[in-house]
């Protein structure tokens, strides 16, 4: 199953809502809305500085990776940003591809 990583920063109302309900619960609501589209979270990682969080997940697809984010964005809580992580053997696989292409200028 595709892993993902969602990245991203509560806005002032999802701070507020943090500070309330704490970390143990969002993690366990991220817990529940990636089960929802038949994924699995691996880990939730807090932060301060640029971003707010760090979440790593497998899902079945990029259709449940984008209905993930788009349930989250549409709250108006939190800014999120989601990044399709690969495996090194996927990496292997595709470096055996020799696709055509051209840089800009050559």
């Amino acid at each position: 199953m595709p892993k993902y990583l969602f990245t991203g920063t509560f806005t002032a109302a999802g701070a507020k809502g943090l500070a309330e309900e704490g970390g143990t619960s969002r993690v366990e609501v991220i817990r529940d809305g990636f089960a929802s589209v038949g994924g699995t979270l691996e880990s939730y990682h807090f932060a301060f500085g640029s971003d707010d969080f760090f979440i790593i997940g497998e899902l079945p697809d990029n259709t449940a990776a984008a209905a993930l984010a788009l349930r989250t964005s549409s709250t108006g809580a939190v800014h999120t940003r989601t990044t399709v992580l690969l495996t090194p053997e996927e990496l292997d696989r595709a470096s055996g591809h020799k696709p055509s292409y051209r840089a800009p200028g050559a």
